[in-house]
């Protein structure tokens, strides 16, 4: 989790500091991706390594978020 916060910190140009509540669950046990059966199932292949599918991930979300923002002094249709 640490690596990809720190991944999407850097995709996003995020500066700050990145705190961890060590009092928390630290989450999944490490474990490696199979997708042998996805594969088998109906034909899952990934296209692009991990990075730039994240990078693709976040492009997009930007995107999104820019393309419906509302500014908040809006008001809501009644």
């Amino acid at each position: 989790m640490r690596d990809l916060a720190h991944k999407i910190a850097a995709l996003v140009g995020y500066n700050g500091e990145l705190v961890w509540d060590a009092s928390r669950p630290n989450g999944q046990p490490r474990r490696c991706l199979d997708i042998s059966r996805a594969k088998e199932s109906f034909g899952f292949e990934a296209k692009c390594p991990f990075q730039q599918g994240l990078s693709n991930t976040v492009s997009w979300y930007l995107a999104q978020r820019e393309s419906s923002w509302e500014p908040s002094f809006a008001s809501p249709a009644v």
